[in-house]
């Protein structure tokens, strides 16, 4: 069996290293490095059909932009929450 290797995006790689570490080490800053390098990568990959690692960039870009509405709906809650209390203590 005679298949084609090929090579996987170094930018593929990238963003998903990234974006499990924006879930774990490198919250914020992580995640968006994620979500660039996957869109960078899938756009290379697309230009580029001897490179392979498309999933990788996708599975990248979806635990970078999962974390990002994760830390924009805790700020939203923690705005919401205290100020709910200001609100009741000045009542």
């Amino acid at each position: 069996m005679n298949g084609v290797v090929r090579q996987n995006s170094s930018l593929a790689i990238i963003s998903l290293v990234t974006g499990i570490l924006g879930w774990t080490l490198l919250p914020f800053l992580g995640s968006i490095v994620a979500i660039v390098t996957g869109h960078i990568a899938r756009k290379e990959i697309r230009q580029d059909p001897t490179l392979g690692g498309d999933s990788l960039a996708l599975v990248g870009l979806v635990l970078g932009w999962v974390a990002v509405a994760g830390a924009v709906l805790a700020i939203l809650a923690f705005i919401l929450f205290f100020g709910g209390l200001a609100w009741l203590g000045t009542r």
